[in-house]
């Protein structure tokens, strides 16, 4: 099986590069944030087209997550037990699905914004709640993987400079701590290899030529239990795909499963 994930930054904007990326790359299971649509507008019916069956948590606004899945959906979960929401509102950060013999969560963790801002709190919290609604299923003997954009650099060799990011999120003791204690649950960072350069980055700014010159990010993860991390036959970044006119600011992490 092949399963990816992908920050597309608005389906809408995406649809064709979507299209043809599923229809080139064979991806089996394919989870999706940043929708940034609603659900009555998710666009369904041209990816049924394709043989994928969609799950979609959204409400068009700036978050959104979706599984697509050729191999069947079922027991469909959106949005965290437990979840802290923010300024009163709970968003759609999160989805979980059984696709033939994988269980997947596609997650859109917080950004944080800055350390000193409220978003900030509501992200470690988050992170907490995820660990709680996960915690079961790592655990388990089914292969399962938490897969998404977690806005957070795991390691300094997780981006292009760390001196770059001094007093920013995603690089912070405290949200590194939570993805650790994440794995706590029984989860393991499955690192792809790059298709250029060092480091397999997966995110580049639009600003600045970033992309360019790889000024990146490791930000979008694929967080698995064990019965899944013995599966893996190869892992990558489809760097090629943050490439061109309209190109989201991720590529997607495509992993090679023997199941």
């Amino acid at each position: 099986m092949r399963i990816a994930t992908w920050n597309v930054n608005s389906i809408t904007a995406r649809l064709p590069r979507l299209l043809a990326w599923l229809e080139s790359s064979g991806t089996d299971v394919l989870c999706l944030q940043e929708a940034k649509v609603a659900e009555d507008q998710f666009p369904a019916e041209q990816l049924r087209e394709l043989g994928y069956e969609s799950a979609v948590h959204a409400t068009g606004r700036w978050n959104g997550v979706a599984v697509l899945s050729r191999v069947g959906i079922e027991d469909v979960v959106k949005g965290l037990p437990g979840d802290p929401g923010f300024d009163g509102s709970v968003e759609p950060r999160a989805i979980s699905a059984t696709c033939g013999p994988l269980r997947v969560w596609s997650v859109y963790v917080p950004n944080g914004r800055e350390v000193d801002h409220p978003h900030y709190a509501y992200k470690l919290q988050w992170f907490e709640a995820l660990k709680a609604a996960v915690a079961g299923d790592a655990s388990g003997s089914r292969p399962f993987a938490v897969m998404g954009d977690y806005n957070v650099a795991p390691t300094d060799d997780d981006v292009f400079d760390r001196a770059a990011f001094e007093g920013s999120t995603h690089v912070t003791p405290a949200e590194r701590a939570a993805l650790a204690s994440l794995r706590e649950a029984g989860l393991s960072d499955v690192v792809p290899r790059p298709l250029k350069y060092e480091h397999p980055f997966t995110y580049w700014d639009y600003r600045q030529l970033c992309f360019p010159k790889n000024r990146g990010m490791r930000i979008d993860l694929v967080y698995a239990n064990a019965p899944f991390t013995k599966a893996v036959k190869d892992a990558y970044v489809d760097r090629e795909e943050r490439k061109g006119k309209g190109a989201s600011d991720h590529a997607p992490v495509v992993v090679d499963l023997d199941v």
